[in-house]
């Protein structure tokens, strides 16, 4: 009698649990949510490596003309202004986990099936990788190897887009060795964030544009959190509430999901993978100290490479030991990184600030 079989290597089989996978790690992944195509979000994605060879995409930033011009009758030939164009690169490199059983004797003592919490931890594993990598990179997190970083190294933020939180009126740290105990997270730091992308050097930091209206995002780790909602000053956590949502005319706006409300103009959003300072968890005086990130429309961008993409991921198994063990890979060739222009962040902001535990 002839029957038909679908082994764990069977072509359909792969491509099944592939998108198993795939829907799985979606699921998972946070950062997802401010990653698209358009120039309106937080993560462009690069698409350029998806059908052509390389290890990077190459993408340029035009600046604004800022010469006088010329007036009247005056000559403009001899005159004319160059244009200044910089250039930044995503590389992407191939990230690759595994999981073996022990042998069908371990999976027998077991009511699970080996193969399915493969994929589920992979599922994870990935979520956790992509996430590690949107903060460490616009945190400027220098203390974690590359896989944590999206592929590439981090690079501290620029002296133009940092911010020592000092909670002494009109002052601020010079690095974060400064960072006193009482320097937590209140609304100030949202306005300074606000002046500096609005009118500070070099660059302005443009807005994510969502129906008709400018919204910047900020992401706070608990500790920050906790300082804010705690903080019992005159117009303080209030205004957050009072503002929050914008009346509930964008709540279906992915950038608003999950987020702890907004003040002016800037949806603030809570991660525990906000990275710490950039020596250690804690400064030179033993201070804890977290990075706030203040971000705008391209603050970084994501490219992958043939066969890879946010939706699609590698998936191979292989039996060992004569068939008595089952190994299950998942793999993405990928990379994200913060922009930078001629040494300068182009659309974030880092804000240190101390952010000791309270438990």
């Amino acid at each position: 009698m002839a029957t038909t079989d679908f082994g764990v290597n069977h072509p359909m089989a792969v491509k099944h649990w592939s998108a198993d996978l795939m829907k799985e790690a979606l699921k998972r992944t946070y950062a997802l949510q401010f990653m698209s195509k358009g120039k309106d979000s937080i993560i462009q994605i690069k698409t350029e490596l998806n059908k052509n060879a390389g290890d990077r995409v190459r993408f340029g930033l035009r600046m604004q003309l800022t010469g006088d011009g010329i007036a009247g009758d005056g000559t403009l030939e001899g005159n004319e202004e160059a244009l200044s164009i910089y250039t930044d690169n995503v590389f992407i490199d191939q990230l690759r986990q595994a999981v073996r059983s022990e042998g069908k004797m371990s999976e027998q003592r077991v009511p699970f099936s080996v193969r399915a919490e493969a994929r589920d931890g992979l599922a994870d594993w990935w979520a956790a990788r992509i996430d590690a990598g949107f903060f460490n990179q616009l945190g400027g997190s220098t203390r974690e190897s590359t896989v944590y970083t999206g592929m590439q190294a981090a690079t501290e933020p620029d002296a133009d887009h940092v911010i020592f939180h000092s909670q002494a009126a009109g002052s601020a740290h010079a690095n974060e060795g400064q960072i006193s105990a009482g320097d937590t997270f209140d609304l100030s730091v949202i306005d300074a964030c606000r002046e500096q992308a609005t009118v500070g050097s070099p660059n302005p930091i443009r807005p994510l544009r969502m129906r008709g209206d400018d919204y910047y995002c900020m992401f706070l780790h608990p500790y920050q959190v906790y300082d804010l909602r705690t903080n019992t000053t005159t117009g303080q956590w209030l205004d957050i509430q009072k503002a929050a949502m914008n009346g509930g005319r964008v709540l279906k706006n992915p950038i608003f999901t999950g987020s702890l409300g907004m003040y002016n103009n800037v949806i603030l959003h809570e991660s525990t993978r906000v990275p710490p300072g950039s020596v250690s968890a804690s400064n030179a005086s033993g201070v804890a100290v977290r990075r706030a990130i203040f971000a705008g429309a391209q603050g970084g961008a994501v490219a992958f490479g043939r066969k890879s993409g946010r939706n699609t991921y590698t998936w191979r198994e292989e039996m060992f030991d004569y068939g008595n063990q089952l190994g299950v890979a998942a793999g993405s060739i990928w990379g994200l990184k913060k922009t930078v222009f001629n040494g300068s962040d182009f659309a974030t902001i880092v804000v240190s600030t101390a952010a000791a535990s309270h438990s």
